[in-house]
Parts: C-alpha cells; sequence; structure tokens
C-alpha cells in the first residue's frame, strides 16, 4: 500500500460541524457587508471657473383640458380619443397633436385632428392648426407623432351614397411644418378598403 506524500487534510473529509462553521462565516460576511457599504462614486471635473450653464428643461406638452375645440357637437360634448407630444416646428418646445370627435352614442362620428400649442406670455394651451376637419367625414386611425411629423391613416367615403358605418377608402396621411404652415403628403396612393 502506498501512501501519499500529503498527509490527509482535516477538510478532505467534512463532518457537519465544518459545514456548520462555513455556513456561520459566510452569513456573517453577507450581514457586515449589508452593513458596511462603500460611499457613493463621484465624478466630478475640477473645476475651472468656466462651468457651462445647463440647457433650460423643456417645457411641458400643452394638455387638452379645457380646450375649445372648433367641433359642432350640439348636446354632447367633444372626447379627446387620442393624443400625441412632440416637437413639430423645431422651437424646442413641444405641441400636443389630439383627435377629436363628438361623444356620439351612434355610429362612427368623424375625427378632427388638432395641433395645441402654448404661446410665450401665457400657460393656456390653444388649437393653432387644423389637420383634419370633422366636415370631411374622416376616421382617424395609426395616429402618431415621431421625428417632427404626424402620421395617420384615414378612412373615408368614395361619395355621399356610401353608409357612414362602412368607409370605402384609406389613405395614409403625413404632416409637417414647412415655413409656417403644416404640408400634407399621402405616402401611399389611396386605395380603397
Amino acid at each position: 500500500m502506498q501512501q501519499s506524500a500529503v498527509p490527509e487534510l482535516a477538510h478532505a473529509h467534512p463532518s457537519p460541524i465544518h459545514w456548520l462553521a462555513t455556513a456561520t462565516a459566510v452569513a456573517g460576511v453577507v450581514a457586515l457587508s449589508s452593513v458596511l457599504q462603500p460611499g457613493s462614486a463621484t465624478a466630478a471635473q475640477p473645476s475651472t471657473g468656466t462651468e457651462a450653464k445647463s440647457a433650460p428643461a423643456a417645457a411641458a406638452p400643452p394638455t387638452t383640458t379645457g380646450v375649445a375645440f372648433p367641433l359642432a357637437c350640439g348636446r354632447v360634448k367633444a372626447v379627446v380619443a387620442k393624443k400625441a407630444t412632440g416637437d413639430l416646428d423645431g422651437d424646442g418646445n413641444p405641441e400636443t397633436v389630439a383627435v377629436v370627435h363628438c361623444d356620439s352614442a351612434m355610429g362612427t362620428p368623424p375625427d378632427g385632428v388638432y395641433v395645441l400649442t402654448r404661446a410665450a406670455d401665457t400657460k393656456k394651451p390653444r388649437v393653432v392648426a387644423t389637420l383634419v376637419d370633422p366636415k370631411d367625414r374622416l376616421t382617424v386611425t395609426d395616429f402618431t407623432v415621431r421625428a417632427g411629423a404626424v402620421g395617420a391613416t384615414l378612412y373615408g367615403y368614395s361619395s355621399s351614397d356610401v353608409p357612414s358605418c362602412c368607409p370605402d377608402l384609406k389613405t395614409p396621411a403625413k404632416w409637417q411644418w414647412k415655413g409656417n404652415t403644416f404640408v400634407r403628403s399621402t405616402p401611399d396612393q389611396a386605395h380603397s378598403v
């Protein structure tokens, strides 16, 4: 029988007391590390005396609450069905674009799409542009404000003989601020539904 050159170590055959001692030591390390936390790290640059001033925070987008939309609803109220915000004119302040229709219990009321902003001297939001007039009998879906443009899919009617329940035209539309007005483009040709 050969004998090993390395004498047997005590931990080579662990007993329950060894496991208990190891578990106690690990629990002690975990408990101690939760009490002793390192200080917060700072990565401040040395002061040069010419600190840059931070840019002012962008204004909050206008809300739709209390806005009188140019929509004739009679006895029912106007409902904001969808809204999105973004800087449409590149001035650094966001505008709000709202899809609004009359709250009708029956049928599909036509939508209006309105752009809201705030004047520099007041916090009150106001309508500055109508992108879709409800008189055009259109329903707005796939509504987005992205990269300074308003996008939507418009469902409409090829003639006044088409019932209001069943629009037969689908037109993608996009509006962008150019100069001093919103210019509408049609990414694809209008087609029947």
